[in-house]
C-alpha cells in the first residue's frame, strides 16, 4: 500500500465553532462562534502545515468567502502548504481562469491545486448569472477544461465551441508545475467529465464498499481515455485518545442540533440537484437514530450541513483502521475537517497521523528539522551556597 496524502479544510463557509456549522448547497449557513477572519484562518493554515497536511481545501458558493482571494491572502502566511481552491468553470472565462491559476501557481511557488465544482443548484447558479441546466453545466465544464489545459500546455488556441470562443489566445506566463485538477460528482455526466480530466477524483464519505464501487466505475471510464486518475475522499473527523471520548464528542455535537434545524435544513437540501447530496441524505435519513452507518463512520454532520456529511469517529488507532479500509477501496488522498477546525487538526495530526506513520502509510511531507530536547526547570544551574 502506497503512502497516503492528507489535506485539511479552511472554514470560509460560515466560519468555525465548537458545534456543527450547518448550511451549504443553497441552505443558509448556521451560526458560528469563530468568524472566517484572516488571523483565525491563518492559525488553521499554519497548524495544518506544521502537522503534516499537504493542502487545505477552500470551498466555493454563495455562503462562502471567495476562495481565490482568501487563499491568496493566506498563502503569504504559510511556506509549504498548498491550497485546494474550489472554483466554478463558466463563471470565469477560460483564458482568465488559466491566467489566474498560472499567477497563483508561479507567485506561490507551486502551491495551487484546483477543485473544479460545476454547481449542483440551479437557483444558486442564477445568482451568478448562469442559467444553464445541470447537464449543460457539465458539458460546458468539459469544454472549459479542454481549453484551459491547451492554454497551460503553451498552445495558441483558436476555439469556437458551444459555450466559449477564443481567438489567437496564448498565455505569456505558463504555470509551473501545472495545477492538478480535483473533481467530484456522482451523476453520469459528472463521471464522464472526471474520466476525461480529473487528476484526482473526489467522493464524499460513503461507506468503504460504496466508495470502492465508485472508484472502480471511474477507473474503468478513465481507462477508456487512456487515463489513470488518483482517488480522494472528503470526510470530517472526531479523533480522541479513546473510543469512548470520541463518541462522547459525537453525542455532544448531536445534542446541540435541534429538531427544527434538522427539518429546515433537510427540506432545503432535498431541493438539491446534486446526486452526491442525495446520497448523503440517504445516509442520515433526516433522523438522529442509527447514524453509525459503518463501524466508525457517523452521518450526524449531514443532518444540518450540506455537502460532506459523514465523520470518522474513534480512537486514533480505530480511525487509522478505517483509513486503511478506504485505502484498500482505492483511496489515496483524504480531505478532512473537524469542529473546531483548529483543535481538530491537532487531534488528527498528533494522534492519527503518527499512528499511520508507524504503519508505514504516511510520512511528513516536510524535511525533518532539528528537535530541541526538553530541559527540566533549573537544570544546569549552580546550587546556592
Amino acid at each position: 500500500m502506497s503512502t497516503l496524502k492528507f489535506h485539511w479544510f479552511l472554514p470560509t463557509n460560515g466560519g468555525d465553532g465548537r458545534q456543527v456549522v450547518g448550511g451549504g448547497h443553497g441552505v443558509e449557513a448556521g451560526a458560528s462562534g469563530r468568524p472566517a477572519s484572516v488571523p483565525y484562518l491563518g492559525q488553521i493554515a499554519r497548524s495544518a502545515e506544521q502537522l503534516g497536511f499537504e493542502a487545505a481545501l477552500t470551498p466555493t458558493g454563495t455562503w462562502c468567502e471567495d476562495a481565490w482571494i482568501s487563499t491568496a491572502m493566506l498563502s503569504t502566511l504559510t511556506e509549504r502548504l498548498k491550497f485546494l481552491v474550489a472554483f466554478r468553470p463558466g463563471l470565469t472565462a477560460p483564458y482568465l481562469a488559466a491566467q489566474m491559476a498560472g499567477t497563483f501557481q508561479n507567485l506561490s511557488g507551486g502551491r495551487l491545486l484546483l477543485n473544479v465544482v460545476t454547481g449542483g443548484e440551479s437557483h444558486e447558479q442564477r445568482m451568478f448569472g448562469d442559467f444553464e441546466d445541470k447537464d449543460a453545466r457539465y458539458e460546458r465544464c468539459e469544454e472549459f477544461l479542454r481549453v484551459v489545459r491547451a492554454l497551460w500546455a503553451g498552445e495558441r488556441v483558436n476555439h469556437a465551441g458551444r459555450y466559449f470562443r477564443l481567438e489567437d489566445a496564448v498565455l505569456a506566463q505558463l504555470p509551473d508545475p501545472l495545477p492538478e485538477i480535483y473533481f467530484g460528482g456522482s451523476s453520469p455526466a459528472a463521471l464522464d467529465v472526471a474520466a476525461r480530466h480529473a487528476d484526482v477524483y473526489l467522493t464524499w464519505g460513503e461507506p468503504p464498499a460504496a466508495v470502492a464501487e465508485k472508484v472502480a466505475r471511474v477507473r474503468a471510464l478513465a481507462a477508456e481515455h487512456g487515463r489513470r486518475p488518483r482517488f480522494g475522499i472528503r470526510l470530517h473527523t472526531i479523533a480522541r485518545d479513546t473510543s469512548a471520548e470520541a463518541w462522547a464528542e459525537a453525542d455532544r455535537l448531536l445534542a446541540a442540533i435541534g429538531e427544527e434545524d434538522i427539518a429546515r435544513v433537510q427540506a432545503g437540501l432535498r431541493r438539491s440537484e446534486s446526486e452526491g447530496q442525495r446520497r448523503m441524505l440517504e445516509l442520515n435519513s433526516g433522523s438522529k437514530d442509527g447514524l453509525e452507518i459503518h463501524p466508525g463512520l457517523w452521518a450526524g454532520v449531514g443532518l444540518v450541513r450540506g455537502g460532506a456529511g459523514t465523520a470518522m469517529v474513534g480512537s486514533h488507532a480505530e480511525i487509522a483502521d478505517l483509513v486503511e479500509e478506504y485505502a484498500a477501496a482505492g483511496i489515496e488522498e483524504f480531505v478532512l475537517s473537524a469542529y473546531p477546525h483548529l483543535e481538530g487538526a491537532y487531534w488528527f495530526g498528533e494522534g492519527v497521523l503518527p499512528e499511520l506513520a508507524r504503519r508505514g502509510l504516511w510520512e511528513h511531507p516536510a524535511p525533518a528539522g532539528r528537535v530541541t530536547s526538553a530541559v527540566p526547570f533549573g537544570a544546569g544551574t549552580r546550587a546556592a551556597s
